[in-house]
């Protein structure tokens, strides 16, 4: 079992910054590697970031560029979002969520365990 909580959402207006965090935990937790996620209301889920197990690699989203980077402390199970330049079509429920190695970084069928997700509204 894995538990996944993040945090760190909230409402700022566009060109403003937001840095979201995903602690997780669980007796299996390290056998899992993570990524993020967001939905807006009525669209799909899309993917955002993700990471490789024991690289410095990781995977972005087409629609993210370079305003958002994603990091890791490993020491602490967490995983960070940090964004920036925030844009109108960044509004969306952001979710952390785990797969298992050698599964599909960007597909969310690929992870087994989701967290609640923290909401991220940005304000024109």
């Amino acid at each position: 079992q894995v538990q996944l909580v993040e945090s760190g959402g909230g409402l700022v207006q566009a060109g403003g910054s937001l840095r979201l965090s995903c602690t997780g935990s669980g007796p299996t937790f390290n056998n899992y590697i993570l990524g993020w996620f967001r939905q807006a209301p009525g669209k799909e889920r899309e993917f955002v970031a993700a990471f490789e197990r024991g690289a410095s690699t990781v995977y972005y989203g087409d629609s993210v560029d370079c305003r958002f980077t994603a990091s890791r402390h490993n020491a602490e199970n967490t995983v960070y979002l940090q964004m920036n330049d925030l844009k109108p079509e960044d509004t969306a429920v952001y979710y952390c969520a785990a797969r298992a190695p050698r599964k599909v970084y960007n597909s969310g069928p690929s992870y087994d365990y989701w967290g609640r997700g923290t909401q991220v509204t940005v304000s024109s």
